[in-house]
């Protein structure tokens, strides 16, 4: 599994939020219950489609963008309430993602397609490199205060900075951005997923692409049995996904328990999402903040001041915007919080 959004310069201007309602989630996935979902959360590249069913494709498109337009009011990232129900989809279920990735799988084998690059290769390629760009900065203790963007400058010898980062990837679908990343200089490189036929795959387009030094790991987010820390969390789609099961806020509280024991202590956690906002992920994480000093204050029995485990520091800006209702946003949000 593995979006990316830019507001105006200097303004946290909301931002539009893309497909948030897909088909009820099943026991059973149909062959066009995934073409339906791979249109709604997947951007076609040239590493090519397992969907090989154009008119298919162009019909499930059209039923879900018919049945999914929102309000203009629904783009905004200052709503006072959250959405009254939560939406899900097959999308949250790994039944979903095995079946996805065998046939990613096995179109590898007969044609040797990487298969989709979720949110498309341009998203990715900002992603990687906006992130070395965040972690030499911070490598050379420059933390961006909210307002001054991360350097975009070339930093002689960054690479030495890159080594003294860990990095893992939860969620890691085909690899592919472990590889964009291993191509800025990142060397530490772990990849998880728990779908078997993701980590199959992206172990052998690993080894077909020169990057036998990946690490790739069947592992649950949710249930990790990961026992050391990074310091670097990327993920690319994989809260989104959560978010989709039919207990998804449940599970996005079991995610955030998770991923703060990943994270190492002056660590960083760069989220990419197509399905919410920058302020939206923000207030998440504020959120768990307040739910882990509330835990470790009673566990004390004592109020003493604790610092948050999270802090937003910085967020893409370059990514294409668009006006919609009067709001300017784009379609994904890349959003990195320091653990502290």
């Amino acid at each position: 599994m593995a979006g990316i959004r830019l507001p105006p310069e200097e303004s946290d201007v909301s931002q539009a939020q893309q497909t948030r309602a897909a088909p009820a989630a099943t026991d059973l996935v149909s062959d066009d219950d995934r073409s339906v979902a791979a249109d709604s959360w997947s951007i076609k590249s040239e590493y090519g489609s397992t969907l090989d069913d154009d008119q298919r494709h162009a019909d499930a498109a059209d039923a879900l963008s018919a049945g999914n337009h929102r309000d203009a009011s629904d783009y905004s990232s200052d709503k006072d309430e959250p959405d009254a129900e939560a939406v899900t989809s097959m999308l949250g279920l790994q039944s979903y993602w095995d079946s996805a990735y065998a046939d990613e799988l096995a179109n590898f084998r007969e044609h040797g397609h990487a298969g989709e690059v979720w949110f498309g290769t341009d998203v990715m390629e900002i992603v990687s490199s906006w992130t070395k760009s965040l972690c030499i900065d911070i490598s050379q203790g420059h933390i961006p205060n909210h307002v001054d963007d991360i350097k975009s400058e070339p930093v002689e010898d960054g690479e030495k900075y890159l080594s003294t980062w860990s990095v893992l990837d939860i969620g890691t679908g085909n690899g592919l951005l472990l590889q964009e990343l291993a191509k800025q200089g990142f060397s530490d490189l772990t990849g998880t997923d728990y779908s078997e036929g993701a980590i199959d795959l992206s172990r052998s387009l690993a080894q077909r692409d020169g990057f036998a030094n990946i690490n790739f790991l069947v592992d649950d987010v949710l249930d990790t049995k990961l026992e050391r820390e990074f310091k670097l969390v990327i993920d690319k789609g994989t809260l989104d996904a959560i978010g989709l099961h039919p207990d998804g806020p449940i599970k996005r509280i079991m995610y955030w328990d998770s991923v703060s024991r990943l994270v190492a202590h002056g660590g960083l956690l760069v989220i990419t999402s197509c399905n919410n906002t920058k302020d939206e992920l923000v207030q998440e994480v504020e959120d768990f903040n307040k739910r882990s000093i509330g835990a470790h204050q009673e566990s004390e029995q004592t109020q003493k001041e604790q610092e948050p485990p999270f802090r937003y520091i910085a967020h893409v800006r370059s990514y294409q915007t668009f006006e919609f209702g009067g709001s300017v946003g784009s379609r994904v949000a890349t959003v990195a919080f320091l653990h502290t």
